[in-house]
């Protein structure tokens, strides 16, 4: 929840997507949200780590590699989702005004704060494949073990799928509204497992 958070502040309320001088209004005017935000998604990428490690272990006696595979799936995505946090620190940076970018214009700094951001969205999106992959292989291991209800393990499945669809861009926009409610039955399985585990 602090990724997608952390992703809607920093993204959701700021970029206006055609017009790069006034999201380097928006993003000046609230800088102390701008850089919470930021803070929140680099806190998402440890809370993952956490978690990878502790679903390693809770299913390493239902399948050791296929525990390993969901490890290496989140250890990417948490790769990708803190690039992808870091690339708002760098419209900081461009936007602060410093002499390194004194040979360019104001407009163009704009442009270059912008050109980070949606870099940010292209990355947040590759993230989240990888995170489906993570969700497809633990609802797999826990519709697969012994000790937890296999609805929950349905639900991750499924709550991956929806994710996945973000590996194809047009695919992702025609089905928006639908698979926005796979985070929600993602965070619903995740938390049924804590619960029952």
């Amino acid at each position: 929840m602090a990724s997608v958070w952390g992703q809607l502040l920093t993204i959701g309320g700021v970029v206006v997507s055609s017009d790069a001088s006034a999201t380097a209004n928006n993003i000046l005017a609230n800088e102390p949200i701008f850089r919470l935000a930021i803070a929140a998604s680099l806190l998402a990428v440890v809370f993952h780590l956490f978690v990878a490690v502790l679903f390693y272990d809770l299913f390493k006696p239902v399948g050791r590699s296929s525990s390993l595979l969901a490890v290496l799936f989140l250890v990417v995505a948490c790769g990708v989702q803190a690039f992808a946090a870091l690339l708002p620190v760098g419209a900081l940076v461009v936007l602060g005004g410093t002499r390194a970018f004194g040979a360019f214009t104001v407009d163009q700094l704009h442009a270059i704060a912008l050109m980070l951001l949606n870099w940010n969205s292209q990355a947040y999106n590759t993230y989240l494949v990888f995170f489906g992959c993570w969700c497809i292989v633990i609802g797999y291991l826990t519709f697969k073990s012994t000790f937890l209800p296999r609805v929950l393990g349905v639900g991750m499945a499924f709550a991956g799928l929806g994710y996945t669809v973000y590996l194809y861009r047009p695919l992702a926009q025609a089905v928006a509204p639908y698979n926005l409610a796979s985070a929600l039955a993602s965070s619903r399985s995740c938390c049924g497992l804590f619960s029952a585990g």
